[in-house]
């Protein structure tokens, strides 16, 4: 019987993030996937990154994650979002060859020290009298851990709907995990359903290229992960083009026929990306939608029509798709679809993201309720540190919503929950003009090496470019600039004699670094990525005050922790409704407690003056 410290369940983009994390954190970690071949797969849009998402991504990569590693190597096009705006609401993007991916996961997969994979299928967990202690595989034999992470992604009891016609499956060609799926919600843990989709996809060929607009990537392209200093596959062009009039009315007549409208799917899909279906019934006095025409690769023929995913029939597909422009002698590869999966109530979950009910078990991915490879990634992360934590007894890997957009992610599932898939942006994050992609390393990289997930390379490069951007800020800072010589190189300043740090001229609006290298020639020494850091530095810096009294506050609210065995129901002056709220989601400390929807101040004072006032805690019965 194999013996692992941690086990991970599934190979989708959270399972390969956890697996390598426990690994890089020291515990003897096993892999388990019903097929080898398909990790690294691309189930849905061949593209990563964008506004929230490429934030993700940059903190897993700042923790010595790999999705923007592998990212980066595939990647065919690379664009800034947002350029035009400041940079804390800038989001790297990149699009992605699924084969070259594919294959450069396998590789990291496959030189990651303390990681092992088994192909087989997970119908069971073990358990015993401290909670989870391994997995039992369908074929009978049973693998030891003292942690293990699910991370089923869409295959929970998953069924694909195409019309009227349904069917079991993960994905298209894969089977569902209707044993598993079945195991755990016997468990009593809290389960729904939730639905993705896909649009048809297209082939390449048989598209007139020539009638639809060119969408290009960065003249400067902006990498996804610290380390890679610029693409190495052959960069290509998007196309984009758009639905019409026409389009929407053979969506209309046959919106009966869509699996979601007609009544075969109960899940809740997400709002933020809707289907053709749903555009066309919400945003009806609109003429037209976008559709981003994506090559999935540089060998491969396939188009994934990005803007028109989809649940109608085949045939119906077929007409639609041929109304717009460019595609009107298109091929379809493979119909669109909708996919309907279990999912369990992220409030179930400790801040580990462990499940509360069943120590030594982590969920991680859309198993949770979120959508999207980023948010599953950075789950993933956190859960197999944390599991690599509880299996090795180290110091459990802890993320607030005032130093990452992880914290903001776990935090948000594990207090609130969710009603549709999940989905990251930056609107989420009250503290977004310090919680930049730019800085991500700066903010994480450091606890990344305290706890033990981040490597000698990346600690070389990082520990190297700090020292630069250290050096370049007191060059900066220390250069006094009078009005005059600023005015001198057309740095419009008050003439009113006081000299302004060469610091603080860099962060004024309309002012750019060559006047400033002109008037402290050292900043010439330095890197554009590291003149481009300072800079962006500055111009936050007026700003960073104010956010980091709002920081303070907060974390002083996290610092009066909660115990575990609290019990809300003991405290006279709550409402039973806020009582049963508190005892569901068992928040960790007051931060989360205030997030908790009903909560008010009158509620937290109470339990604050509970903690501070050493009153008696009664344990939970």
């Amino acid at each position: 019987m194999k013996h692992y410290d941690v086990i991970v369940v599934g190979g989708g983009h959270a399972g390969v993030e956890a697996a390598c994390a426990a690994a890089r954190r020291g515990a003897n970690t096993a892999l388990v996937t019903m097929k080898r071949d398909t990790i690294g797969v691309m189930s849905c849009n061949p593209a990563m990154g964008g506004l929230g998402k490429g934030h993700l991504i940059r903190e897993i990569d700042a923790l010595d994650g790999i999705m923007g590693r592998v990212a980066d190597a595939a990647g065919i096009q690379f664009r800034l979002l947002n350029r035009s705006k400041g940079p804390a609401v800038q989001g790297p993007r990149a699009q992605i060859d699924r084969s070259i991916y594919r294959r450069k996961m396998h590789a990291i997969l496959g030189a990651q020290p303390g990681l092992d994979i088994v192909e087989g299928e997970v119908s069971a967990l073990r358990l015993g009298a401290e909670g989870v202690s391994g997995v039992t595989l369908v074929s009978g034999v049973t693998v030891l851990a003292r942690a293990v992470v699910v991370t089923a992604g869409t295959f929970l009891n998953g069924v694909i709907h195409i019309g009227d016609k349904r069917r079991q499956g993960g994905r298209a060609g894969d089977p569902a995990s209707v044993g598993l799926g079945q195991y755990l919600a016997g468990l009593g843990l809290r389960c729904g359903r939730l639905k993705t989709g896909t649009p048809p996809r297209l082939d390449g060929r048989t598209i007139d290229w020539s009638q639809v607009e060119t969408q290009a990537g960065d003249d400067a392209p902006v990498m996804l992960s610290f380390l890679t200093t610029g693409p190495t596959a052959r960069q290509v062009s998007c196309g984009v083009t758009a639905t019409n009039a026409q389009t929407h009315d053979i969506v209309r007549k046959n919106i009966g026929r869509s699996a979601m409208y007609g009544g075969h799917v109960e899940g809740i899909g997400p709002r933020y990306c809707p289907s053709i279906e749903d555009k066309v019934v919400r945003f009806g006095d609109k003429d037209g939608h976008q559709v981003y025409l994506e090559p999935e690769g540089l060998e491969d023929d396939t188009v994934y029509p990005n803007g028109i995913s989809t649940s109608l029939p085949a045939e119906v597909q077929e007409q639609y798709v041929r109304t717009i422009k460019g595609l009107e002698h298109a091929c379809i590869l493979q119909p669109g679809y909708a996919i309907e999966y279990d999912f369990f109530d992220p409030r179930g979950l400790s801040a580990d993201l462990s499940v509360i009910a069943q120590p030594g078990l982590f969920f991680a991915g859309q198993i949770n309720g979120t959508t999207g490879y980023e948010e599953a990634a950075a789950q993933g992360l956190v859960a197999g540190l944390n599991a690599a934590a509880k299996a090795l007894d180290l110091a459990p890997a802890e993320f607030g919503r005032s130093d990452s957009y992880i914290g903001v992610l776990i935090d948000d599932l594990t207090t609130r929950g969710v009603t549709e898939p999940y989905r990251m942006f930056t609107s989420r994050a009250e503290f977004r003009l310090s919680l930049r992609a730019d800085n991500a390393d700066q903010r994480l990289t450091p606890l990344g090496r305290h706890i033990g997930c981040v490597g000698d390379v990346r600690w070389e490069k990082f520990s190297a470019k700090v020292e630069k951007l250290d050096r370049a800020t007191f060059a900066l800072k220390a250069a006094q600039i009078r009005p005059k010589d600023a005015h001198s190189v057309g740095i419009e300043v008050s003439q009113d004699g006081q000299k302004k740090s060469a610091f603080a001229l860099l962060g004024m609006s309309g002012v750019t670094k060559s006047q400033i290298c002109t008037l402290v020639p050292e900043l010439r020494d330095f890197d554009q990525t590291i003149q481009l850091q300072v800079a962006i530095e500055a111009l936050y810096a007026p700003y960073q005050d104010r956010q980091n009294a709002d920081v303070l506050a907060l974390r002083k609210e996290e610092a009066h922790r909660i115990p575990a065995n609290f019990d809300y129901k003991a405290l006279s002056g709550l409402s039973s409704e806020l009582k049963a709220k508190l005892q569901a989601v068992r928040p960790d400390n007051l931060a989360q407690a205030g997030r908790i929807e009903g909560m008010t101040p009158a509620a937290l004072t109470l339990i604050l003056a509970c903690l501070r006032g050493g009153q008696r805690l009664h344990a939970r019965k």
